[in-house]
């Protein structure tokens, strides 16, 4: 296969992997505005999603690419600092984001108090959004760069990271569809935080040849790995907690570490 064929496909598994972040999307369209128990699953399904793949899958990786420049010890010990230090840039983040995003939010009924929960329900979509689309800038870089090397490959990490994107996009359009009752702000706001992957893809390409290493990988991959916790422990459990009645939430978080386990494990 010639190199420009290699582009051609390289770019084109990115894509489609960046796309499935839409697929998880087009949930807010099968999901009742009045549901709060649909909400609160869809919350904790999202974090155990998160959580799982963070500790055992991306922080497993970041791992990987220290400990081979800095020996086992101390790149274990660079990569629980940075992951960490991902923690704090998170409640930094947190912090300089509005607590009052918009004064118009109506929520469900649409009282004073469910219009203050709608407010922080998009608060936490774009949040995760922002978030998520730096986490999809090195999975593009990935696939790409995999896809380049050898296209069996890279159709097989486009799949699983297709597949871990779903999630990730329902993570995404929930809060926002929730808080906003508009579908196509859910879907596009799941569906933009996606397309950096092809973004990643092309400045991976244009860019980050020369300084792209197993040291950069590995700081944005623990970096991204404790947003991510961060982000579970802080909004998306508080919230499903919240709204859920019973145990609802601890199911929904169970799902997700399960529908992942079997994701990683069959891919």
């Amino acid at each position: 296969m010639s190199f420009d064929n290699h582009l051609i496909y390289a770019f084109l598994l990115t894509f489609l992997a960046g796309l499935s972040t839409g697929i998880g999307g087009l949930i807010a369209f099968f999901v009742k505005k009045d549901n709060i128990q649909a909400l609160s699953l869809g919350l904790g399904f999202s974090a155990g999603v998160m959580i799982y793949v963070s500790l055992t899958e991306i922080l497993r990786e970041s791992s990987i690419s220290l400990q081979g420049v800095f020996g086992q010890i101390p790149g274990e010990f660079i990569n629980i600092a940075i992951f960490f230090t991902g923690m704090v840039i998170a409640a930094i983040i947190d912090k300089l984001v509005p607590e009052d995003m918009s004064h118009n939010i109506e929520f469900l009924n649409g009282n004073e108090n469910e219009n203050l929960s709608g407010c922080r329900l998009c608060r936490t979509g774009l949040f995760m959004a922002i978030v998520l689309a730096l986490h999809n800038f090195p999975e593009g870089i990935a696939t790409f760069v995999s896809s380049m090397a050898n296209i069996t490959l890279g159709v097989s990490i486009a799949v699983a990271i297709a597949i871990h994107n779903i999630p990730e996009g329902i993570a995404v359009a929930l809060p926002i569809y929730y808080s906003t009752k508009s579908k196509k702000k859910a879907f596009g706001a799941a569906l933009l935080s996606g397309m950096v992957e092809p973004v990643g893809a092309v400045v991976g390409f244009l860019l980050l040849q020369s300084v792209l290493n197993n040291v950069t990988l590995g700081i944005l991959l623990a970096a991204v790995a404790g947003i991510m916790v961060y982000i579970s422990f802080d909004e998306l459990l508080p919230m499903a907690r919240e709204y859920g009645n019973g145990h609802i939430e601890i199911i929904g978080v169970s799902l997700g570490m399960l529908v992942m386990a079997v994701s990683l494990v069959l891919l």
